[in-house]
This record gives C-alpha cells, structure tokens and sequence, in this order.
C-alpha cells in the first residue's frame, strides 16, 4: 500500500514537474522574443515590451479566478483549462504578427498568461501530492522541470522567428503547439483524494489574519522581490544587448544561460533548505542578487551579461522556493486558496510593473544604472529576512525557557 502511495506520488511529480517544463518554455519564449516582436510592429520603443507585460497582466488576472475554479473542479481541470487557453493565445498572437497589429498581439499574450495564472499552483499542487517530509523537495523538483525551458524556449523563439514570411509568427505557433502538449499531460494528472475534497473555507482565518502574519509577509515580499527583479533584468536584457551590436542569438544564449540558472539549482535548492533552514536559503538568494547588480558593473562584455544573468537566475531560484517553502507553513487547507492567490497574483501584479517598465528604464537610466536600482530594495528584503530569523530564534528560546520552568515547576510539585 505504501509502496503505491510513493509510485502515485512521484507519476504526479514527474506529470507537474514536464507540465512546469513546457509552461516555462511557453514563457521564456515570449520574453526572449516579446521585445523583439513588439518593436518590429511598433514606432514606439517604450510600447515594444507591451506583448511581456501583457502576458504578466494576464498572469496577475487570472490568478484569483484559477484559483477559485481548482477549489470547486479540482487541480486537473483547473491545469488543463489554463493549458487550453495558452494555446488559444497562441494562435492568436501569430494572427497579430501576421497582420503587424500591436494590441492582437498583446491579446494573445494576455490569454498566455493566464495559462501561466493557472500553471503558477503547479508547486502548490507538488506541496499538496507530497508528504510533510518530501514536500521541500517535491517543490524543488516541479520547478525544476522549468530546466528544459533554458534549451527550449530561448531556441525555438530564434528558430521560429524566421520560420515564416512575417517574423516571429512561427515562434508564437511552436508556442500553442507546446500549450497543447502540456493539456495531453495533464490529463493523466491525479491527485490525492483528500486535496481533491471541497474544503469549507469559512473555517478559516479572515484574510487579513493570514496575511498579517510575520512569516508570510516575509515569504511574500522576498518571493516578489526575486519575481520583480528577474522579470525587469530578463526582459531587458536581450534588448539591452541588440543595443550593443550583439545578434538575436547571442542574446537568446544568454537567457539560455539564465533560465539554467533558474532551475538548475532546483535539483538541490530543497535538500539545502532542509539542511539550513529556509530563511537562510532565502537570505542566500538575496546576497546573490546583489553580487547580480554588481556584476553588470563590469561592462558591456557578453561574460559580464551571462555571469550577471547566471546570478540572477540563481538568486530568483533561492528566493522564489523559498519563499513557497516558507508560505505553505503559514496556512491551513481551508485558508489555502485565499492565502495561495494572494502570493502569486501580488507577485505577477509586481511582475507587471517590472516588464512594462523593463523598456522605459533601459532608455532613461542605461544598463548598468537600471541594475543598480534595485540595491536599496536587496538591502530592505535582506533586513527583512534576517529580522524574521532572529524574531524566529527569540521565539524557540522563549519557548524553550517555558517549557523548562514548567518541567521544573512540576518537578518541585511532586
């Protein structure tokens, strides 16, 4: 019986784990190309990262909603659902390459990021399959199925692009193509009965008691900074990079680099955690960040961009598991849904911001100087990390201290 419980456990790992590999590349593809495509239909360069924003304002929408669907329909629908809409969006966005039609294309992207509101509970949906014991490392191992998006996605944007007669058509078409393999895959999705089971959430705590909690404030706003910072940094980056004379496929190795270092350390990020503790992953993924910044200081050289953009891969990896480790201990499974879609739709809302105004920014401030702006955010998440270490810490002692001088109280009674 045990033996069948682990074999279910892990078929549904390895279905959410290539599900987050294809929902990746669907999403590495657009930030690699968005840009790119944006500015060929566009006379505007600071509309030409509208097709990346609209696709996290989708995210950011449709967050609630999947949410509110997957607790009356179950995560297989919900998952499938979203799957369905990407690949519309897909097709869509092609049809406004073709007909060089800015908001069209914008559209498409939108319903793509929906897809991404609905595949952002893939890790939840591991946490909720694994037990207690398994659970950091079952998070660690869905997101790292995101590793075959750092091969994927950046490639078939490039080799898409040109593939038609109206470029980048072809690379919004392989990206409805990949949304509908991911619907094949989820179909054999099957989770536990007891999470499949409506959950009464009026026995929960009221929002603002699960939000206020030390713990998932810190969760969040470490999640969002990592989100944030990636997003504005990727989006801006191949960008960045055509601006110095590089080609198409030297900024597309780069995010390749980049998305490596997003998910390569997946494999390990959830053992770390259990060996040292979350909020010391999470400040790990911080201290990253910051040797980030300081790197694109270096110049303009293509190691200082892929260095720079290794970093930041790694430092959104430390962040983001992290964070997801640390906010599945801040509620119950009558409060999942509310204190779930709060995190991810906060989370996309601030990666809104961070890829609309990725092209602004690199206009006024540069490359380096659009970097470096983030230092005082770093050191603000940093304060807040280790302040909820030590609040941690004192918590244990006292905690400790009771428990001493009650067995000691009850010691002098007898």
């Amino acid at each position: 019986m045990g033996y069948m419980k682990q074999a279910s456990m892990r078929s549904g790992i390895l279905i959410l784990a290539t599900a987050q590999a294809l929902i990746q590349t669907v999403s590495v593809l657009v930030v690699t190309i968005g840009g790119l495509a944006g500015a060929v239909i566009s006379d505007r360069p600071e509309l030409a990262t509208v097709p990346v924003a609209a696709m996290f304002l989708g995210t950011a929408v449709a967050t609630f909603p999947a949410s509110h669907l997957m607790a009356k329909a179950g995560r297989r629908a919900g998952f499938m659902a979203g799957a369905a809409i990407g690949a519309i969006g897909g097709i869509i966005a092609a049809l406004g390459m073709w007909l060089s039609l800015l908001p069209v294309v914008a559209l498409g992207t939108f319903l793509v990021g929906c897809y991404q509101g609905f595949a952002q509970f893939y890790r939840f949906a591991a946490s909720e399959i694994a037990n207690e014991a398994f659970r950091p490392k079952a998070i660690s191992l869905v997101l790292a199925g995101g590793l075959g998006a750092a091969f994927l996605g950046p490639y078939l944007g490039r080799v898409g692009g040109p593939l038609l007669e109206q470029a980048y058509v072809g690379s919004f078409l392989i990206l409805a193509l990949a949304a509908l393999l991911a619907f094949v895959v989820l179909a054999g999705l099957r989770m536990p009965v007891q999470v499949v089971d409506q959950v009464d959430t009026s026995r929960g705590r009221s929002w603002g008691a699960i939000v206020s909690q030390p713990p998932y404030l810190v969760a969040l706003f470490g999640a969002v900074t990592g989100y944030t910072i990636m997003i504005m940094i990727m989006t801006a980056t191949p960008m960045a990079m055509i601006r110095q004379g590089y080609d198409l496929s030297a900024a597309a190795m780069v995010i390749q680099l980049h998305v490596i270092g997003m998910f390569l350390p997946s494999f390990f990020t959830g053992n770390l955690i259990k060996r040292f503790g979350v909020l010391q992953i999470m400040l790990s993924g911080v201290v990253l960040l910051v040797c980030q910044v300081l790197m694109t200081f270096t110049g303009d050289g293509i190691e200082s961009f892929a260095v720079a953009l290794i970093l930041l891969g790694v430092g959104w990896n430390f962040l983001y598991i992290g964070g997801t480790t640390l906010l599945t201990t801040t509620y119950t499974p009558a409060e999942k849904s509310r204190a779930q879609a709060t995190n991810d739709m906060t989370i996309f809302v601030a990666g809104l911001a961070g890829s609309f105004g990725a092209a602004g920014m690199l206009d006024g401030l540069g490359w380096q100087a659009l970097n470096g702006y983030w230092l005082p955010w770093l050191a603000v998440a940093g304060l807040a990390i280790a302040w909820l270490m030590l609040r941690e810490r004192r918590l244990k002692m006292e905690a400790r201290a009771f428990d001493s001088g009650g067995s000691g109280s009850m010691e002098n009674a007898s």
